[in-house]
């Protein structure tokens, strides 16, 4: 019998809600379409050094999704779907605390966790769920309301996830299942057919967009579906010379002389997608709702625990500047703060133990015994020391994503009580471990680094 792995089932996958979201969203294609002619023109230019964080194949196919789900069953059945796709949670973003405006959901990402993985596919989805139990967003009116109408719907077919769960059981699928499970995958995040309540709708509006988008409506969908890009600056520019409206700005670290670290994003401003919305007199008719848009990313060096403390000190920095002078061009001050507080070279990076790093040997390594030390087999010319990708998101960006798309800033009462999220929560609401990002890229160091003593011999207990 032949059978789909768990990584080729996730390609095929990615592939299929491309390919879907492009007919939902002409724009999209537009966006894949620049996105290819920026990569091609950058490898032209660049040659080698352009796929020093990826080859142009893997650059290529890459892609994050982002979906929006309501409740606690919703997320756990979201996640057994992705868990057919080798993809786990990794990650907790609090994008109400992160956002200016109301944006009341809290986030995890599902990709997968080792580097083959990673290889084969590299295909994420951003994933948030709607924070119902906090009042400063739902009041005692609200809330139930918005509970019982979600614990209404049933967003994903039995047979999706019975086909998901065996999936993820038994790592693969055969040719028949993987096709149906295909098929019922992406139906589930297709835009929906089915009218709108207006009034229920704008009443969620006017908390936060973001809560009318997840609980306005009966279904779930793609809210984007991103490429990636190896210079989103000229990716940017060509956009906006086809005349289609960008946001305002760069989500997340910007250009400079010194090494991509992190994430950079951009999108399309959300469009006016024609809508059925039922009246408050049971007529139906046509509309327009802003929902969804289209972002793209430039992916840099993972930093480590100490670097992403150091990059959260420079956002602050240039805030603290921004502030003191209002006129001032953001773009120049990050740039002058950045080459002031960080390395300007990978090799800097990497001394400073700010960023994560792979540890490969030499093919012109010195002949005679190694170094016992890994830092003197990196001096020595024995080692080298190859940049990890970040797979992962930033908070702040994600929610500048967000409310750069919103149609208002929406309603928070901050004189009510939080409700407590993190990612210990997170893990229980779904019923299995919520990877750490900074863990996954540590460990991946360590094994390079156990990889390499073993190919030379050093016993690790001497290796430093």
């Amino acid at each position: 019998m032949t059978t789909l792995s768990q990584g080729r089932l996730r390609a095929a996958f990615a592939r299929r809600l491309s390919e879907m979201y492009a007919r939902e969203v002409p724009a999209y294609q537009t966006l894949l379409d620049v996105s290819h002619e920026v990569n091609a023109g950058v490898v032209r230019e660049r040659g080698e050094a352009a796929e020093r964080l990826g080859s142009i194949g893997r650059v290529t196919e890459e892609r994050h999704g982002a979906i929006r789900v309501g409740t606690p069953g919703e997320l756990r059945a979201v996640a057994r779907i992705f868990g057919a796709l080798g993809m786990h949670p990794v990650g907790f973003y609090d994008l109400r605390e992160a956002a200016v405006n109301a944006v009341p959901v809290v986030s995890t990402a599902f990709r997968p966790l080792d580097a083959a993985e990673l290889a084969v596919n590299p295909f994420r989805v951003f994933t948030s769920m709607l924070a119902t139990s906090d009042a400063r967003f739902f009041d005692e009116d609200l809330r139930p309301r918005l509970e019982n109408f979600l614990a209404r719907r049933q967003l994903f077919p039995p047979e999706l996830l019975a086909l998901a769960d065996r999936a993820e059981r038994d790592r693969e699928l055969s040719t028949v299942d993987a096709e149906r499970f295909l098929t019922l995958a992406v139906g589930a995040f297709e835009l929906s057919t089915e009218p709108v309540d207006r009034a229920w709708y704008e009443q969620l509006e006017r908390v936060s967009a973001v809560a009318a988008d997840i609980g306005g409506v009966r279904s779930t969908h793609v809210n984007h579906l991103t490429p990636r890009v190896l210079d989103i600056d000229e990716l940017y520019r060509r956009m906006s010379a086809r005349g289609i409206e960008m946001i305002d700005t760069i989500q997340g670290p910007p250009r400079w002389a010194g090494p991509d670290v992190l994430l950079r994003q951009t999108s399309f401003r959300a469009l006016a997608e024609p809508r059925t919305l039922r009246e408050p007199d049971g007529t139906v008719g046509r509309g327009a709702l802003r929902v969804r848009f289209g972002e793209v990313e430039a992916r840099g060096i993972a930093l480590t625990r100490t670097g992403r403390a150091r990059y959260d000190e420079l956002l602050g920095r240039v805030e603290d500047r921004l502030r003191a002078d209002p006129g001032a061009e953001r773009a120049g001050v990050a740039r002058e703060i950045w080459a002031a507080g960080l390395p300007d070279s990978e090799r800097g990076l990497f001394d400073e133990g700010l960023a994560f790093c792979r540890y490969e040997l030499r093919t012109d390594r010195p002949a005679g015994p190694p170094p016992g030390e890994l830092s003197a087999l990196i001096d020595h010319g024995w080692v080298r020391r190859e940049p990890i990708v970040y797979e992962d998101f930033l908070p702040r960006s994600a929610a500048g994503i967000f409310q750069s798309n919103l149609t208002g800033r929406g309603t928070r009462d901050d004189g009510r009580e939080a409700a407590g999220y993190d990612l210990d929560r997170l893990a229980g609401i779904l019923g299995r471990e919520v990877h750490d990002p900074f863990d996954l890229y540590a460990r991946r160091q360590d094994e390079s680094a156990e990889h390499v003593f073993a190919r030379l011999r050093i016993p690790s207990t001497n290796a430093g």
